[in-house]
């Protein structure tokens, strides 16, 4: 495979952007990324903690596995939003 096509697979985006990540707050990764955004959000501390848009302060299973238990959660919105993938 050649190093171009490998890179272009690395950087493509393959998450549904209306997967809801935080069940409790019914918050999906769209919303998540929007939210870091227009608020300058840098760590996973300021995006729980934050008022404007509540994500991740119920529960904890949009931390670390992910509500449906794929590996998609907050940690990771917030490091494809820092990377720019978002």
């Amino acid at each position: 495979m050649s190093k171009i096509l490998k890179k272009s697979l690395r950087e493509k985006t393959v998450i549904d952007l209306e997967t809801e990540i935080c069940a409790c707050n019914s918050v999906n990764v769209q919303e998540i990324a929007d939210c870091i955004k227009e608020n300058n959000l840098t760590t996973l501390k300021e995006v729980i903690e934050n008022n404007i848009c509540p994500i991740g302060d119920k529960c904890e299973a949009c931390h670390d596995e992910g509500f449906h238990n794929d590996g998609i959660n907050i940690p990771l919105v917030l490091a494809m939003v820092k990377q720019g993938k978002l």
